[in-house]
């Protein structure tokens, strides 16, 4: 297809597309049918450190352009975006599956962090004070930390590069960006984007690579880099606080999820109904804030259960570039099993499957929304992040043993409740131990918002107005005041 033909399938270093120095490439293959669409470099580690080496290098301009400048380049970065929007929309959902519809929202709200920190650029601000003894003047500013590395995932390529590059660029760092081998072709899209938007050389690279482990341990070790925004599994993100810690890296973290969904006895049952779907099927559930454990009334849990299967079955599964399609392939066929073993694994423990369940035939990842209820405390469904169309339906009867049920996890991410009474909302949105609440939605993802997680669901916050901060370091000046 031209929109696959049309983006480099190099690695861009320095300002310019390279291939990689081993001549190795990658394949990237379309989920719903298995084939491969293009190959692009795949980089070894002396990429890698030809990409930091540039972004040494470019890190003192960059940090010393106005305020202004960075902001109009990400602005104009944002207009590109939003007027290819149909381009970037079929690319996505080629490489990573998704429905067009759902391609569409990506980039919109993937453009917005770019505006959201086109306009944070020119309000970095400091200050000044008189020390209480009056002999000092007090004087902080902030300035950016520094080259930064920013791992992406795969499974919303748009918008996890722009949510880490906007405030990077914005803060005056330079970027080494190591995307998702499933999905390169995106950010390798992004980075011809902000090219034509004014970047200077040097300011972005982005290095592709199926050997990540051989790639950044020697980035993070080397005493370059600075700072690392990491999207992806505690248990990756474990590995990697490890390997900062040699040259004490600054991190952000947005780890893994298992987010509860409660739904209370007095709850509007076709808001909460509404809600789940959000929070379940977006992204075919292969969100990091996807509701995993949904937690229901025993008195609304006949009929919520039947509302939702209803809904959930006449949900049309397929190739995300058909119209009609209301849910696409996941990732790989990988991702599928893992889906589909944790269904058997309930059922076999005692839950019935009210719609779905089954794996299809014929070409693809793809696997039907699927509905559990009677699923037991042991089920391995309650302690894996499923990334898949799966609901599982619990059942509670007072308010204490729900919100226990929904702390009972090590992740912290997002949770979900869905009441009528607002002092029951406040109170329990207060106890739920996540990073990021829903209260009557299904949806918490705002550039305008800060994004992040508590306990092992990570570290740092992402978009609103803290985003920018975790790119900055503060510097204190003390003045004599002569007196």
């Amino acid at each position: 297809m031209t929109v696959v033909r049309d983006v480099p399938k190099q690695l861009f270093i320095g300002g310019g597309w390279r291939e990689a120095e081993s001549g190795r490439t990658l394949s990237v293959d379309n989920p719903a049918t298995g084939e491969e669409l293009c190959r692009v470099a795949d980089a070894s580690p002396a990429d890698g450190r030809r990409a930091v080496e540039a972004a040494v290098a470019a890190q003192p301009a960059w940090a010393a352009t106005p305020p202004r400048v960075r902001s109009e380049i990400l602005r104009r970065a944002y207009d590109l975006i939003i007027a290819r929007t149909e381009d970037l929309a079929l690319l996505m959902t080629l490489e990573m599956g998704k429905p067009l519809a759902e391609a569409r929202a990506e980039v919109a709200y993937g453009a917005e962090f770019f505006r959201w920190f086109s306009e944070e650029a020119v309000r970095i601000d400091g200050g000044m004070m008189t020390a209480p003894d009056g002999k000092n003047r007090l004087m902080v500013t902030r300035q950016p930390v520094g080259p930064c590395l920013l791992i992406t995932p795969w499974n919303f390529p748009l918008a996890m590069g722009t949510r880490k590059i906007g405030p990077a660029l914005a803060a005056g760092c330079t970027i080494v960006l190591k995307p998702a081998p499933q999905t390169p072709l995106t950010s390798l899209a992004l980075a011809a984007i902000l090219t034509e938007a004014g970047l200077p050389e040097g300011v972005l690279n982005v290095v592709v690579t199926s050997d990540a482990a051989g790639v950044v341990e020697p980035l993070l070790r080397g005493g370059q880099i600075r700072k690392l925004s990491f999207t992806g599994s505690t248990q990756v993100g474990r590995i990697l606080l490890a390997q900062c810690a040699d040259t004490v890296i600054r991190t952000s973290m947005e780890l893994g999820g298992n987010a509860p969904l409660i739904v209370f006895d007095d709850a509007d049952l076709d808001t909460a109904v509404e809600g789940t779907m959000v929070a379940k099927m977006r992204n075919m559930g292969e969100s990091c804030c996807a509701a995993n454990r949904i937690y229901v009334h025993h008195s609304v849990a006949e009929a919520f259960a039947t509302r939702l299967a209803a809904r959930m079955a006449a949900l049309k599964v397929g190739d995300g570039t058909h119209p009609a399609t209301d849910v696409g392939p996941l990732i790989d066929t990988t991702g599928r099993s893992k889906a589909h073993d944790v269904v058997c694994d309930a059922v076999k423990r005692g839950a019935t499957v009210l719609t779905g369940g089954e794996l299809p035939n014929g070409p693809g990842s793809f696997y039907p929304p699927t509905v559990l209820t009677g699923v037991t405390p042991d089920a391995a469904i309650n302690d894996t992040e499923v990334f898949g169309p799966v609901a599982a339906l619990l059942t509670f009867t007072t308010e204490d043993e729900a919100i226990t049920a929904a702390n009972n996890t090590e992740f912290g991410l997002a949770a979900y409740l869905f009441t009528q009474n607002l002092d029951r909302a406040l109170r329990v949105a207060e106890r739920l131990e996540s990073g990021m609440i829903g209260l009557n939605t299904g949806l918490v993802s705002n550039p305008a918002a800060p994004f992040g997680g508590v306990k092992q669901s990570g570290l740092g916050r992402e978009g609103g107005t803290v985003g920018i901060g975790e790119f900055l370091e503060y510097k204190y000046i003390a003045i004599p005041t002569g007196a």
